[in-house]
């Protein structure tokens, strides 16, 4: 029980003394929550309240389930931009039905998370690499601020999750911007940065939210045309089963599975993140899975919409001193105040002041210095993360992120392909055998023997580049080449394509009256070479444990002793 909900562990060592930092925590990430959580639900194309029902039941679960004690679960930009991408390429009529959507979308989302954490599938998140991530999460953000203008300038703008659609449409209502919401936004976008950089510990958001509140209530701003949040509903959201229908199903779990491995990933790269930070190592990767998808799935009966892990509140929890997930618990309590008794009050808060909030907070996901460090490093990857950042920006966000992961397997499969393929000669005076190519004045170089150094698995994707290097290096030795050692102690592993490769390259340079020898092979390397041909083609004398061993045995056969046999490869069936 304590493996399955881990705040029965928590509590067993929890110390009363740590219960004030708890409730400080979580009432800060409250006040930051609230206002946040209804402009996320806008970006999603939701009404505000939403946006408060996603941090009342997803935030209440994870209390139990979570094992990160500075994991602040609710609405996030990223996550609510995917919700009206998503939702927003479907013909849908009638807002009751695109809420119903939502709320099917988060039951959906959270039972592929609970599925995946369930049979501990955490490492496909390992797919979405780095640059696929910055990539698609800097042009989602460039949408997501632009996507704000129609609140910042106050009219109606088209939307889209398309970039240059967005700004087209924009252009072309600039004309009938009313100044007042921009003024208002402005003047909350210059706050918000100027609180930042004075002291991270103000809360800007709450307040811009309250100036934003009395502005417009004391000098009857709403008579000017400002846009406002209107009246928001007062209780509790009703407890209500999602519309499970095959077509909304199939329509859906395109989105859903990129929702959900996004929002994990998302929790677990913010709580490894914290953690490194605290020298902490409590995250549990699988666990993390199960309680996002039952925050997901429980939230949805109660009309949220899809959640996850969010940068900036976590953040706060950390810093305010979050001791475990029982801070969640006084986050929840806040919220169901305000849905009780505070909503009225937020009747004139204008949209301008929700979308300067927007702005500044997800321009943090704009990574630019990690763009600049794989320019000057890594280009190949820098190409994959541009072109993320320009499909997603231009076609589509789930465009994006799945060419994205296409590219980086492709990238992945191309480096294997064509591995680090080093030919080795002894460093003089010494028993150690280098690269060539690195140590060209320090190494013994020989006509008669060729050791070679593979980096990397054999396979079908490389067996051919494997055994085209190695004749082209054999050839270079000339007629005066009498042995040939490859040094296997980075090939972890020989497919079956690989396997009757290199039985055939044995056979074929053996024949030729050249020794083939292998050295260095560990464990699972050596299971493979005695349970295939290869042991067939290659007497076990010609193994060895290092190239040392290997090539006293080629100058000297005569005086082997046969030890490295009896060591290493003493029996027939496989090594240890």
């Amino acid at each position: 029980m304590r493996k399955f909900f881990p705040i029965l562990q928590t509590l067993r060592s929890y110390k009363r003394k740590e219960l004030p930092k708890d409730i400080l925590a979580g009432f800060n990430v409250a006040i930051v929550l609230i206002p946040q959580g209804m402009a996320y639900a806008m970006i999603a194309g939701l009404p505000p309240v939403y946006g408060l029902y996603a941090s009342l039941m997803p935030v209440l679960v994870y209390v139990f389930f979570g094992t990160s004690r500075a994991l602040a679960i609710g609405p996030v930009a990223m996550d609510s931009l995917l919700v009206a991408a998503g939702l927003g390429t479907l013909a849908i009529v009638g807002l009751e039905n695109y809420i119903a959507l939502a709320i099917l979308l988060a039951f959906m989302v959270g039972a592929i998370q609970f599925v995946l954490g369930i049979f501990k599938m955490g490492y496909l998140v390992t797919f979405l690499a780095k640059p696929v991530i910055s990539g698609f999460t800097s042009a989602a953000a460039v949408i997501i601020i632009f996507s704000q203008l129609k609140h910042l300038l106050g009219v109606d703008i088209e939307g889209s999750n398309q970039f240059h659609r967005i700004f087209l449409n924009a252009l072309q209502k600039f004309p009938e911007t009313n100044f007042y919401d921009l003024a208002i936004g402005l003047v909350g976008i210059v706050m918000l940065i100027g609180f930042k950089k004075w002291s991270r510990h103000i809360p800007g958001i709450l307040i811009i939210v309250v100036l934003g509140i009395l502005a417009v209530y004391f000098l009857n701003m709403e008579s000017l045309g400002i846009e406002i949040v209107g009246t928001i509903p007062v209780g509790l959201p009703g407890f209500v089963l999602p519309v499970i229908e095959i077509d909304n199903i199939r329509q859906l779990w395109p989105i859903a599975l990129t929702l959900a491995l996004i929002g994990y990933l998302e929790a677990i790269s913010i709580g490894k993140g914290i953690e490194e930070k605290n020298e902490e190592d409590v995250i549990d990767a699988n666990q993390e899975f199960v309680a996002l998808g039952s925050a997901n799935m429980l939230g949805s009966f109660f009309q949220s919409y899809p959640v996850a892990a969010s940068f900036s509140r976590s953040a706060i929890n950390d810093e305010s001193g979050s001791k475990s997930t029982l801070s969640g618990l006084f986050t929840v309590i806040l919220v169901l105040i305000t849905l009780l008794f505070l909503t009225p009050l937020f009747y004139y808060l204008p949209n301008a002041i929700l979308a300067s909030i927007i702005m500044v907070s997800v321009f943090g996901l704009i990574d630019l210095e990690y763009a600049k460090r794989l320019w000057i490093y890594r280009k190949d990857e820098f190409i994959v993360l541009i072109l993320t950042f320009l499909i997603t920006l231009f076609i589509g966000i789930t465009q994006g992120i799945l060419t994205g992961v296409l590219l980086s397997l492709l990238l992945m499969v191309y480096r294997t392909s064509k591995p680090h393929f080093a030919v080795l000669s002894k460093i003089k005076d010494s028993d150690y055998y280098k690269n060539i190519s690195r140590f060209v004045d320090e190494v013994i170089l020989r006509d008669d023997l060729l050791i070679v150094r593979f980096d990397s698995q054999l396979y079908f994707g490389n067996s051919d580049y494997f055994k085209n290097q190695l004749y082209k290096y054999m050839e270079n030795k000339g007629d005066n080449l009498k042995g040939v050692i490859l040094n296997a102690e980075a090939i972890n592993y020989i497919d079956s394509t690989a396997t009757r490769m290199l039985t055939k390259v044995i056979k074929k340079i053996r024949n030729d009256g050249i020794q083939f020898y292998i050295a260095g092979a560990i464990g699972p390397t050596r299971d493979i070479i005695f349970r295939s041909g290869i042991s067939k083609v290659l007497p076990r004398k010609f193994l060895f444990v290092k190239i040392k061993e290997a090539v006293a045995y080629f100058d000297h056969p005569e005086n082997a002793s046969g030890e490295h046999e009896r060591v290493a490869y003493q029996r027939n069936e496989p090594s240890n």
